[in-house]
C-alpha cells in the first residue's frame, strides 16, 4: 500500500476515533452511525446535482435521478439480479448478504460470456459488492452505467471492479457512510473497531482496483441518510472511470 493510501487510512483512523467519542457520549441508534451537522435537509434525487451541490437525500426507491433514463427499468428486484436481454448483461437491484456467493456462479456459466456489465443498485452489503468487484476483476469484465441510471452506496464499489469502467455524462454514480458492524448496540470501542475495519478494507480494495481512495472523503462527509452524487469530472479524478462511454 502506497504513502498516499496510508496517509488516507490515518485521517479516516483519526475520523473514526471522533465517532467513538460520539458513541461513548450515548450518540447510538439502530441501524449508520450518522454525524451531527449533517441533517436530511438536502434537496431530493429528483433535482439537478450541481457542483458545489451534489448531496441528495437518500431514497432511491421512491426517487429517480433527475435525468430520464434510456429505458423504464420499472421496479428494481429486492435481491441483486442478473438478467440478459437484447444482447446485453445487466445486473441490478439491491445488494444482499450472500449476493456474491449467489451470482459468482451464476457470472461464470454466462452464456454468452459477460464481456461488460450494466449496473443499476441503490447498494447494500459492502461485503458482498466488494467480493462481486474482485470477481469482476479477476474475470476481466468490463462494468458500465447509462445515462439516467443510478449506482449509489456498495454499488461503485462493484462498478470499481470493471477491467474497464464507463458512465455516461448523466449517469448518477453515489457514494455515502457505511455500517460494518453487525449490531449497533455493540460496545462504542466494538463498534468502532468494527467501522475502521471495514473502511481499511474498502480502501484496500479501492487501491487494488486502481481508483484514487480520496474519493472517501466524500463518503465519510455524508450521512447515510443522503448520497453525494459524484460529477463526471471527480469520477475520472478519482478514475472510478476509465473510459468515454
Amino acid at each position: 500500500m502506497n504513502r498516499s493510501v496510508a496517509r488516507t487510512l490515518s485521517a479516516v483512523l483519526v475520523f473514526q476515533v471522533g465517532i467513538g467519542v460520539l458513541l461513548v457520549l450515548g450518540d447510538m441508534r439502530q441501524g449508520p452511525i450518522s454525524l451531527p451537522g449533517f441533517k436530511p435537509d438536502a434537496p431530493r434525487l429528483s433535482e439537478p446535482v450541481r457542483p458545489g451541490d451534489q448531496r441528495r437525500v437518500f431514497d432511491p426507491r421512491r426517487d429517480r435521478p433527475a435525468v430520464a433514463p434510456e429505458r423504464d427499468p420499472g421496479e428494481l428486484p429486492n435481491r441483486l439480479t442478473l438478467t440478459f436481454d437484447q444482447g446485453i448483461w445487466r445486473l441490478e437491484g439491491a445488494i444482499a448478504e450472500g449476493d456474491a456467493e449467489r451470482l459468482i456462479p451464476q457470472i461464470d456459466r454466462a452464456d454468452p460470456p459477460i464481456e461488460t456489465l450494466l449496473l443499476q443498485s441503490e447498494g447494500g452489503s459492502v461485503r458482498d459488492a466488494l467480493d462481486l468487484g474482485r470477481h469482476l476483476r479477476a474475470s476481466g469484465i468490463a462494468t458500465q452505467v447509462l445515462s439516467g441510471e443510478f449506482c449509489y452506496s456498495a454499488c461503485p464499489y462493484l462498478f470499481a471492479g470493471g477491467q474497464t469502467r464507463s458512465a455516461a455524462a448523466s449517469a448518477s454514480i453515489g457514494v455515502h457512510q457505511h455500517y460494518f458492524g453487525e449490531n449497533s448496540l455493540l460496545p462504542a470501542f466494538t463498534a468502532v473497531e468494527d467501522i475502521q475495519r471495514g473502511q481499511a478494507e474498502v480502501m484496500g480494495y479501492l487501491d487494488d482496483m486502481g481508483v484514487d481512495t480520496r474519493v472517501m472523503r466524500h463518503a465519510l462527509a455524508t450521512p447515510p441518510d443522503e448520497i453525494y452524487i459524484l460529477l463526471p469530472e471527480e469520477l475520472a479524478r478519482y478514475a472510478l472511470v476509465t473510459e468515454t462511454p
